[in-house]
């Protein structure tokens, strides 16, 4: 209920070029957390959506010349005032990990589903954003046998630092009531 080809219906549809199919007979058991601001720390815009969509004009902003040309999307995003956006299906494999590792399995896009938090690391995340990104991880796990969360900085340690030290996992941990094993050592540290 609430899905339609892996499109959540309380998720305004902004869809991505940027996706690929996932592999055979992979089970969608991870949801990995990111942050991110276009231009870094600035928030509201519709940059963000524009670079999932490789809609992005490189030249309108001094940090774009950085990142030009990239071809990445999530699913979902998560605006600072709660509001859900998804790109890309979750039944398809989006482009948000990178070269990353969870308990032993590379290449976290093949089975995870993304969701990117508007924000920078470093600085706190909104109210709105932690009750939706509840709500939604609580609708992703109820369509795919989640059997853990982890932020990037855990998949890709060394190399991505996000969703940061400001993001409350201890709030997030608590809103999900899952068990320990769920989630990375460290968040679990922080219980």
């Amino acid at each position: 209920m609430g899905w339609n080809a892996g499109w959540w219906h309380k998720a305004r549809r902004c869809e991505s070029p940027n996706f690929g199919a996932r592999p055979a007979g992979v089970p969608i058991d991870l949801v990995l957390l990111h942050s991110i601001s276009l231009p870094p720390g600035e928030y509201g815009g519709d940059a963000i959506e524009r670079l999932f969509t490789n809609r992005l004009d490189w030249d309108a902003h001094p940090y774009y010349a950085t990142i030009r040309g990239m071809q990445v999307s999530s699913h979902f995003l998560v605006r600072r005032d709660g509001e859900l956006l998804q790109f890309v299906s979750c039944d398809d494999r989006a482009w948000h990990a990178g070269a990353s590792a969870w308990r032993g399995r590379t290449d976290c896009n093949d089975f995870s589903v993304g969701i990117e938090l508007e924000g920078l690391e470093g600085r706190v995340f909104e109210p709105p954003q932690y009750a939706a990104l509840t709500r939604l991880v609580k609708a992703v796990a109820r369509r795919y046998p989640i059997t853990a969360l982890a932020g990037h900085e855990h998949v890709a340690p060394g190399r991505k630092q996000d969703p940061g030290p400001c993001f409350d996992w201890p709030r997030l941990v608590a809103g999900l009531a899952w068990p320990a094993e769920r989630f990375p050592d460290a968040v679990v540290a922080m219980r």
